[in-house]
């Protein structure tokens, strides 16, 4: 027999010894809602031992489901874990644009370099769940995925409603927004 199975029943053993202890402490039966002396005068050793093997069948079952609901919860936890990390390293994933955007303008060297430095950077935020949303210029704007930070006219009729601008990128963690893209709408 495995070690986890001896220990669930273990455990399952002390819950129900812990329960027949509290049940002789107070003498009452929870199954019959009986003392325990006039449950015992009238009940056959059959019909205790069925009543004992349905209470540990369902203290069990109640331990299996708790085993069940915590694993559930701590893969619940391992996934949302890196979410108060991923939150505080956008805004250095934000730096790294920017400065790509200026070093467009001048040495090539040195930008390749903090392109790479930036693309690394990226591919591993990304295979620890980080997806960006892709968000356009010309998109209809959607409040579910996109926050409005201010609308100006638009330049044409075809741009009321839409996307005219993105001021900074949204992300995904998981399945999970964890930044919303600002953009600018057209009214």
């Amino acid at each position: 027999m495995s070690k986890k199975k001896k220990d669930t029943q273990k455990e399952g053993a002390q819950a129900s010894d812990q329960v027949k202890q509290e049940d002789q402490a107070t003498g009452q039966n929870p199954a019959s809602g009986e003392t325990a002396v006039e449950d015992k005068a009238t009940q056959t050793p059959e019909e205790a031992l069925a009543q004992e093997k349905d209470r540990y069948l369902r203290l069990f079952a109640e331990f299996e489901n708790y085993k069940r609901r915590t694993s559930k919860e701590r893969i619940e936890l391992f996934k949302t874990a890196s979410h108060d990390v991923m939150v505080a390293l956008l805004p250095v994933l934000d730096d790294f644009d920017r400065a790509l955007k200026e070093m467009e303008k001048t040495d090539d060297a040195l930008f390749e370099g903090v392109a790479l430095i930036r693309n690394k950077f990226f591919e591993t935020l990304k295979q620890k769940g980080l997806a960006l949303i892709e968000t356009q210029v010309g998109e209809t704007f959607d409040a579910d995925q996109h926050e409005a930070i201010t609308q100006i006219p638009a330049p044409s009729d075809e741009m009321k409603g839409k996307i005219i601008d993105v001021i900074e990128k949204g992300y995904l963690l998981g399945e999970k927004i964890i930044r919303y893209p600002k953009v600018v709408i057209g009214q």
